[in-house]
């Protein structure tokens, strides 16, 4: 018995490729290997790993998958690496996948392959194999490498499909929660529990339209890249978003997603900014009604602006668009009554009204149109001398706050 280890460094200018008259004695040291034990070494070794502790499949699986990939990785030995996909890397890769091991995990397990195969290659071997064992060396890392790799794409493919499955279940979910405008509790806890939500839990509901899709979709992928969830939905053109608001808080100030503070307040911030609709759903019952909200606002979102339409913001367009489809003009009587006033009058009566109704103060008027109250005052009263329409007066400010939204 030897340890090629110790010959290595007196064996550095030898060749690293296998020489014509290698292949018996190579083939006698694989046939030496004894599948018991590199399978015993190896299950020491992966129960370990991280992921793996405890095993997330049964350990008698381990034991069967790990002594075929080894018989597997000395055929590959005596062919000098393989040719094409061997069975048991798709079997490995599939099967972990679907016991949702980490990957990283994975290729840090079957990685002990080598280091398992190396070292009983090496005990077996005596000292003048020194120079053929490192002569293979070569061969015994690129085989284990393309186990690994078809490994990996295994894995990875399979994961794909995961994806996929998960993603088309929870489309007919949502689908079919968004057909239903009336569905039964126990659906809608189904529905919930199919999505891994809370059906009580509050629900930011975000739209898109036109090309502003688009800039909603670089959030949706931004945010699953941070680690969070937000399911997608399409109300003809428009893309529906929503997604879980931590804390269970009910309004969309609250930073919103699924990952920490910090993630959570980068989503509501980049959502701030972007030309959407968003409302905050109470549950997930309300989210078919909400999403239209959110579509219906997203869609009066004007030409210049470029930041998101809120309900507090966008409610008073919403009502005036209502109103203006049911044939009733809001301000026909007040724009006429104005028309009488020289273009400057107008102007300054309207300006000192829109200040003053976003305020509700005079003193903050004043302060923010340069001029003492009782010009703000002033103009305000000859306003509803002029119009009939007092925006001093609650019930007749609303109809101003619609008709100039």
């Amino acid at each position: 018995m030897m340890d090629v280890q110790d010959g290595i460094a007196g064996t550095r200018q030898l060749r690293d490729r296998p020489e014509p008259g290698d292949e018996r004695r190579w083939l006698e040291l694989l046939d030496a290997l004894d599948l018991g034990e590199l399978t015993d070494r190896f299950m020491t070794r992966v129960v370990t790993v991280s992921g793996y502790d405890p095993a997330p499949i049964p350990v008698s699986e381990l034991r069967r998958t790990g002594r075929r990939s080894f018989s597997t990785l000395i055929e590959g030995l005596r062919s000098g690496g393989f040719d094409g996909p061997v069975s048991v890397s798709t079997e490995v890769g599939v099967s972990r996948a679907r016991a949702g091991i980490p990957l990283e995990a994975l290729m840090t397990a079957i990685r002990h392959d080598f280091n398992v195969l190396w070292e009983v290659l090496t005990r077996v071997a005596k000292q003048e194999d020194a120079e053929l064992v490192i002569r293979h060396t070569g061969i015994v890392l690129s085989t284990v490498d393309e186990y690994v790799s078809q490994v990996q794409q295994a894995y990875t493919a399979e994961r794909t499909r995961m994806r996929a499955e998960e993603d088309s279940v929870h489309a007919g979910l949502i689908a079919s929660l968004f057909d239903d405008p009336d569905p039964t509790a126990e659906r809608l806890s189904r529905i919930a529990t199919g999505l891994g939500l809370d059906v009580d839990s509050p629900l930011l509901v975000i739209a898109a339209t036109g090309d502003d899709v688009r800039a909603l979709r670089v959030i949706i992928s931004d945010h699953a890249r941070a680690g969070g969830t937000m399911f997608t939905h399409h109300l003809g053109e428009v893309l529906i978003a929503f997604t879980q608001v931590p804390g269970g808080a009910g309004h969309t100030s609250t930073p919103v997603g699924g990952g920490s503070g910090h993630t959570s307040a980068a989503l509501a911030g980049k959502i701030d900014e972007a030309r959407v609709g968003y409302v905050c759903a109470d549950g997930i019952g309300a989210l078919r009604r909400s999403a239209l909200t959110a579509r219906d606002l997203a869609d009066v979102i004007a030409a210049d602006e470029t930041t998101a339409m809120t309900w507090r913001s966008g409610w008073a367009r919403l009502a005036a668009r209502s109103l203006n489809a049911a044939g009733n003009p809001i301000l026909a009587d007040v724009e006429s009554a104005l028309a009488a006033c020289g273009p400057v009058e107008r102007e300054r009566l309207i300006e000192a009204v829109q200040v003053y109704l976003a305020s509700g103060s005079i003193g903050a008027s004043a302060a923010q149109l340069f001029c003492h109250r009782n010009t703000v005052a002033n103009r305000l009263r000859r306003f509803a001398d002029l119009t009939g329409v007092d925006p001093m007066i609650p019930a007749e400010a609303a109809r101003l706050v619609v008709g100039w939204a």
